[in-house]
């Protein structure tokens, strides 16, 4: 009899990304979370979010990854929470 086929595991690894973008025409940022940057990015050109409507276009200006969504969004927290602007400069000067 023959040996059984052996079992391949396919594991994706699931990315979320901490981003930050901004109007160079309102001077605003904006900070988010997401799985699909590029997708996420385009949205935010295109008017889909309530957020980012005025504003466009908004240029990418940093971005993080991380394993899981929960780091992702303590991630986000402490950019909210340090002040967009001066988690840039502290980027800036680190």
């Amino acid at each position: 009899s023959n040996p059984p086929a052996p079992t391949l595991f396919y594991i994706t690894i699931m990315s979320f990304t901490v981003y930050i973008i901004q109007s160079f025409t309102t001077d605003r940022y904006y900070v988010g979370q997401t799985k699909d940057l590029s997708k996420r990015l385009i949205e935010h050109n295109n008017g889909k979010s309530l957020s980012t409507r005025h504003g466009k276009p908004w240029h990418l200006i940093f971005h993080k990854t991380f394993p899981t969504r929960s780091l992702a969004l303590q991630f986000e927290s402490k950019i909210k929470k340090r002040g967009i602007n001066r988690f840039l400069i502290d980027q800036d000067n680190g």
